[in-house]
């Protein structure tokens, strides 16, 4: 049974989420001030656009509004998707980061920036970039090796179909 509230929404909000096509990859309840705020976080293999956002935001409002998860008190509920300097945490976040570049940290001690290239079971086919007008190498990342994994925010990487044309 569950022992924390944070548990327990998850198990009334996912199957909710799921039904939508998302995945539920977060739920926070924090306070602020004398406010709670309850804030939930969806992704999917394809992103999340704006219209599914509201869509789900109306369902677990609807939920949560005839239940009482929350408790008595008013709350407010975001519903958000992860940010563009996402923590990858599950195979799926890897697959999801694929042709991204990533920040990791090793286990072994250090930090690599690299491209996904390939995900797979065991691990990742990397790209790492060049230095100083060098060419870039390929590497191969297993999970275990991975400490933390963040994506990073690319302002000037030109779209691959910009490259082909």
């Amino acid at each position: 049974m569950s022992t924390t509230q944070s548990e327990r929404l998850r198990e009334l909000l996912e199957p909710l989420v799921s039904s939508q096509g998302l995945d539920l990859e977060e739920i926070a309840v924090d306070s602020v001030g004398r406010k709670r705020v309850l804030r939930v976080v969806v992704d999917s293999d394809t992103g999340a656009d704006l219209d599914k956002v509201a869509d789900v935001s109306r369902a677990l409002s609807a939920k949560l509004d005839e239940t009482d998860a929350m408790g008595e008190g008013e709350y407010t509920l975001e519903v958000g998707t992860p940010g563009a300097e996402r923590l990858l945490k599950e195979h799926r976040h890897y697959v999801r980061a694929v042709d991204r570049l990533v920040r990791f940290q090793l286990a072994e001690g250090g930090e690599l920036v690299a491209r996904i290239m390939k995900v797979d079971d065991e691990g990742l086919d990397l790209e790492v970039p060049g230095v100083k007008g060098r060419k870039a190498t390929s590497r191969r990342l297993g999970f275990p090796e991975i400490d933390k994994a963040r994506v990073q925010v690319e302002f000037n990487r030109k779209d691959k179909k910009e490259e082909e044309a």
